[in-house]
This record gives C-alpha cells, structure tokens and sequence, in this order.
C-alpha cells in the first residue's frame, strides 16, 4: 500500500499539471475540429480498501457487498483491442482455432469476429473421470476480436466511431502489444513502438468517455438546474437530476487522465456508471505478442519490449496483469488441436531448445480472462452429466439456482454444497456426508468459485379461478 500511494504522490507532484491540462485541452478540440496533440501522460490508482460501518449497537454489522462495474449479466464478453497489424487476428483464431483474415494490412478486421472458447478447467477433468457422465458441458469465454484503433478515432479517424462502438459493447478487454520486429508486417504508425500504441489506445479510450460524459453533463446539468430540489419533473428527470452529483464527478475524474476502473466509487456511483457503458471501465489485461525465437529464449534473458511495457504498466495501472505470448507459435500449435500427440512433440522439440518446460500461454489467458470478467464457475455432477455453469463473483445461491433455469430461482429452497477439495479427498457424496461436509445453505448463500450444488426447488402454478 505504501508503494501505491508513493506513486501517486510523485505523479501528483511531478507529472500532473501540465499532462491533465493537455488532455481536457485535447477533448477541447476535439469538440471544437481542431487538431489533437501527439501524446498524454496520465495516472490511475490501484487499490480500493472499504471502511466497515460502525454499529449503534457495538455488535457486527453487515457489510453491503461491493458493487462490481458492468453489466449484471453472466454472459459477459471480452474483446481484443489493439493498434492495426500487432497480431490481432493471428491470436484471435490460434485462440479459437478459427480463420478469421489475418493480413498485413489495417483495418483488415472490419466487422469484429465472435467466438467461445473453452476455459480450462482440470476440475471439470476430475469431475468427468470420477463420474464417467454421459455428456460433458465445460465453461466458455466469449471472444471478440475488434478491429485496430488508430489515434484520433474518438474524433472519427479511421473508422473510429464504429470501432469504439464494437469496444462498447464488451465488458473486459485483452489489450495487445505489438513486441515482435518484421519489416514484412507494416506497422501504421511507420515503426513499432509498444509503449506509444499503448498510449494511443488508452487516450482515444479517454477522450471517448470523456466526449460521452460531457455531453450527458450538460443535459444533467440542464435538468437539475431547471427542477432545484423541488418536486416537480417526472421520474426520468428526477433520476438525471440526483444522477448528476455522480456525472460531475465522473467527468472530473476522466478530465485528470484517470480511467473510470480504478476509483473507489460507492455502490450508488457505480449503478450510475454502468449506465453509461464508459470505455475506460473496462477491465483489461496486457498482452505483449513477441517472436517465436524470443518466446523461447524468455527463461534465459529479459525481453525489452517487454520490460519497457511493464514499467509503464507499474507507473500508468499498478497492478494490471501483463502476460507474454508468440502468436506465431501458437498459431502453429493450433494447427495440431486434432492431434494431440504431434502437438506434444512440437512442445518437446520447443522445450529442448529453450532448455525449458514450453506450454501455450492460451490457457492463463483465457483463465485470466475470465477472472477479469469478475465470472467464476460453480458445477452440477452425476453420471447423466457434468456441467460446469458461470456466475459472477459473489452470486447468492437462488441467482446461481437461476442461471440453470428461471424456475430454479424462482422456487429456490436450498442449495446443497458440496466443496471440490473434499469431494477429491473423500471420493463420494456419501463419504463427504458422513465427515459433516455437505452443507444445506440457504438464500443468503455467496455461491464460492468450485461448488459443487444440487438445488432443490419448488414451482406451484397458480391457475385462474
């Protein structure tokens, strides 16, 4: 903690005011047509801590759960953005083991392609071999690869507008770096610079959700100024009226260069975020796709870029993930997904030469991924089928009950748990029972990432007399 707020106070000291003071100017003329400035400085913090109310009573007092930003939706989406020509495409079909084009040219992604891909799971792996089920349904990510952004796409450079839209409507974001040199792969910018592409994209995000916000102020401001704290207005006014505390000080947050994610918002602020489907809310990890060679010489020596882009991380977003991939080497993995034995031997022969253990890094991203999603994984088990069911984190036990069927949640009358460290070491549900572990839990239940529930559940119609 002590490290994050020395940071924050050495870029409030040193590297605030004349950054900020460009970035509203450059939002300025962005309104105005004017030109936009090369490059931003800006900062975020990265740890949000809660206080816990006192109790008038001196016992414990329940805490509100934390709000999460997004969407309230378990069928949540992340997409893959980047400058043109990083490599996009390449690990968007390695990824998914799709074609989707991948030439040397920007803009080759026009329309975002969509995929799921299946999450990595060794759970579902035990489940499936103690069970031997009849069917098997594993947990998916969906995965969008969207088209290269260009900087000045918030003010329609490119194909801007319509690229920004497509970043809208996910709910996380793999922001991929270009770290590999090849003069046969153009680059739109004339040269390869990670650390530039980052800021390019971190800027159009900024100023997009800075243009949204303003525009929203003003009609907010319009409306509180014209009802007071009086009565009249209609519902929808009165909303935008006590909503616009919270946009003004949205607005004043993107005006400092800070990204909406990283500010310790109550969980009434946050309803009013998610309204606004702000860019810049958005989760993200840092993908950095590097050559082959340097892939499996990573064990032995640094990669520059590499470093470059984690020191900009640690000044920019402290404690954002950043994880190292070669697409190019997992696209040749991914022509061997219907051989698995020819794709263990190109794993050795790239182990031998690296002198380590080489994997894919695929499955950490896709995991991570999910986990940036705030998603986790609860399962239903027995010989019919294995299946493995997504709810965000924190879910009680009757949404979870819901993600199976609406007559579930609306029934609901317990969840019966079982935890998958003690079904592995006491090998049966009868064996579980007769240790004490296999918990009825109610409807205030937070469904825990790796449950193992059978719901139980009852529906009665009410016909009509």
């Amino acid at each position: 903690m002590a490290t994050t707020t020395s940071i924050r106070t050495f870029l409030g000291n040193r590297l605030w005011t004349a950054p900020c003071s460009r970035l509203v100017q450059q939002h300025n003329n962005i309104l105005s047509g004017q030109p936009v400035g090369q490059r931003l400085l800006f900062s975020t913090t990265s740890q949000v801590t809660y206080a816990k109310p006192a109790s008038k009573k001196g016992g414990a007092v329940p805490v509100e759960p934390k709000a999460l930003l997004g969407r309230p939706s378990n069928n949540l989406k992340i997409g893959i953005l980047g400058v043109p020509n990083i490599g996009k495409s390449t690990f968007f079909n390695a990824l998914t083991n799709s074609s989707v084009p991948a030439e040397n040219f920007p803009f080759c992604t026009i329309d975002p392609s969509e995929a799921r891909v299946v999450v990595p799971d060794d759970r579902i792996t035990w489940l499936t071999a103690h069970y031997q089920p009849q069917k098997v349904t594993p947990a998916f990510l969906t995965v969008i690869d969207i088209a290269g952004l260009v900087r000045g796409a918030s003010k329609g450079e490119g194909l801007g507008n319509a690229f920004l839209s497509h970043v809208r409507s996910v709910d996380a974001l793999f922001h991929l770096c270009r770290g590999f040199e090849d003069p046969g792969v153009t680059h739109v910018d004339g040269s390869v610079d990670a650390v530039r592409d980052l800021e390019t994209i971190h800027d159009e995000l900024l100023l997009s959700d800075m243009d949204t916000l303003s525009k929203v102020h003003q009609e907010y401001e319009k409306i509180a100024q014209r009802l007071g704290a009086g009565k009249t207005g209609n519902a929808v006014e009165k909303k935008k009226r006590d909503d616009f505390p919270t946009i003004s000080k949205l607005l004043a947050w993107v005006e400092e260069g800070k990204d909406v994610r990283t500010g310790d918002w109550t969980n009434e602020e946050i309803e009013v975020i998610n309204q606004q489907y702000l860019l810049t809310a958005k989760p993200m990890i840092y993908l950095v796709n590097i050559s082959e060679q340097d892939y499996l010489d990573l064990a032995k020596q640094p990669h520059p870029v590499i470093e470059r882009i984690q020191d900009w991380i640690d000044v920019h977003h402290p404690g954002d993930l950043l994880i190292p991939f070669s697409g190019s080497f997992e696209n040749q993995l991914s022509l061997f997904e219907d051989a698995p034995e020819e794709k263990e031997m190109v794993l050795e022969d790239a182990s031998k030469q690296a002198g380590v253990k080489i994997t894919s890094a695929l499955p950490e991203i896709v995991v991570r991924g999910r986990e940036a999603l705030n998603l986790q994984q609860f399962f239903t088990a027995g010989p019919g089928e294995v299946r493995s069911w997504t709810t965000r984190t924190k879910a009680l036990a009757p949404q979870a009950a819901g993600v199976i069927h609406t007559d579930f949640e609306r029934g609901f009358i317990m969840a019966e748990v079982m935890k998958m460290d003690d079904l592995k070491e006491l090998g049966s549900e009868a064996e579980i029972k007769a240790a004490g572990k296999y918990y009825s839990k109610g409807k205030d239940y937070q469904v825990e990432d790796g449950d193992v529930i059978f719901f139980k559940f009852n529906v009665t119609n009410n016909k009509k007399k």
